[in-house]
């Protein structure tokens, strides 16, 4: 079930939606986004011989960073204080994938799905920017909300079968 569009004015026109009035509360998000490469590709990530460094920690604080920036980034989007950005950047060997997850936290009062979102999204393509010179067929999929406390919205969560 949809509900009216938020960041539409009664004239149609695009606005920052005003959250003056709704009450702080404590606010979650978790997303994720798969990056889909060669075995060995994957294997000189992991054993540490990319020759530009440490992948995942790259991809990790640029994550960080990106959460951090989410409303420079997207239009109309809120800043918020965070109060926790963490990446998981998890390799699947078996699969040929790396797995990225993302978690935002904040009291406030808006959500952050946006920011768990590009968090993870971001992470993934830094990957892609490391790695194009190994292998430039890689695809970056799967970015999706995973989960989100708090708000008028309340919980939702991925069934994750």
């Amino acid at each position: 079930m949809m509900s009216e569009f938020t960041h539409i004015n009664p004239k149609g026109e695009a606005h920052m939606v005003d959250v003056t009035e709704k009450s702080v509360t404590e606010r979650e998000a978790r997303a994720e986004a798969l990056v889909r490469m060669a075995p060995e590709t994957l294997a000189m990530i992991v054993e540490g011989r990319h020759h530009k460094g440490d992948v995942f920690a790259t991809a990790r604080v640029a994550g960080i960073m990106a959460a951090k920036q989410t409303s420079s980034l997207i239009p109309l989007c809120h800043p918020l204080m965070l109060t926790k950005v963490e990446l998981d950047i998890l390799p699947e060997p078996e699969s040929d994938l790396v797995r990225i997850r993302s978690l935002c936290k904040l009291a406030g009062q808006t959500g952050v799905e946006m920011e768990a979102l590009t968090a993870a999204s971001v992470a993934a393509l830094t990957i892609y920017d490391m790695c194009k010179a190994v292998q430039k067929d890689m695809v970056i999929d799967g970015v999706r909300l995973l989960e989100k406390r708090g708000g008028k919205s309340g919980h939702f969560k991925i069934d994750e079968e």
